[in-house]
């Protein structure tokens, strides 16, 4: 005890011990891991001000219902009146756009696919969001890189002016599903004579299957490839929890009850 303090005095190090642990505190972020977060710091500012500009450049996505009115005016079709078919929603959503509730008009994860895709060459196009689609539809069609920068101003544009599930009913209503038949109400009616709310599961998954390659997988002329993409939707509702695997096996051996016979 020291009769002249309270105060208890600190140890002293040795100075070799001191010059270590100096070192070591200074070594703590090695340099190129902060250089590292400053490129990529720099990288994300750039990216930000970058789609600043390309929404602010983009048009403003107000009339988008007066665009869909107008396909479906020109293929004769109705409308689904902003009403969504939770079957087919959940169905398309699991398909095409998981995180579509989640995320902004841009899927991060998808940006991030895209760029691997583009640095392997490996294909992978990462996948477009739901407004990034509808922003193709109806403003900005081709896949040229002009086109797919303006997709992208436009689908924050749409998320600016409508709720997500009005955005996903304009999608719905304006997406081709193959034979003729635009809008999901057409589809629905095209396919199986029912409204797109009465759809089982089976028939709504079908269904959400065709607007990826509506030729492709249109039932009346390529069945067994329309079997094939329903089978990979059902793998997706698994793989979100909409369904079990054994209430999938079920959706699948059910009947699909076709106003037309499907063949192959």
């Amino acid at each position: 005890m020291s009769s002249g303090s309270d105060t208890a005095e600190l140890p002293r190090l040795p100075a070799r011990r001191l010059l270590v642990f100096r070192r070591s505190r200074r070594g703590f972020w090695p340099r190129w891991l902060l250089r590292l977060a400053a490129v990529v710091v720099g990288i994300a500012l750039l990216a930000g001000g970058g789609l600043l500009v390309l929404i602010g450049a983009s048009p403003s996505a107000a009339n988008a219902p007066q665009r869909v009115q107008a396909i479906l005016a020109a293929h004769h079709a109705p409308s689904d009146d902003g009403v969504l078919p939770a079957r087919v929603a959940a169905a398309l959503l699991a398909t095409e756009d998981s995180r579509y509730y989640q995320d902004p008009a841009l899927d991060p994860r998808g940006v991030a696919r895209a760029a691997l895709g583009a640095v392997t060459n490996n294909g992978n196009d990462g996948g477009a969001t739901i407004e990034q689609q509808l922003a193709k539809m109806l403003y900005a069609p081709g896949t040229s890189l002009g086109s797919e920068l303006q997709q992208v101003g436009v689908a924050f544009r749409l998320d600016q002016h409508f709720s997500k599930p009005r955005i996903l009913a304009l999608y719905l209503d304006a997406a081709y599903f193959g034979d003729g038949a635009y809008g999901v109400t057409a589809a629905a009616s095209h396919y199986f004579g029912l409204a797109p709310s009465q759809l089982s599961w089976a028939q709504a998954s079908l269904l959400a299957g065709l607007v990826q390659a509506p030729s492709e997988f249109d039932p009346h002329g390529h069945f067994s490839s329309a079997r094939q993409r329903q089978s990979h939707v059902l793998a997706r509702l698994v793989a979100t929890h909409q369904l079990t695997s054994s209430q999938a096996a079920q959706v699948w051996s059910a009947p699909l009850n076709p106003v037309v016979s499907f063949f192959g």
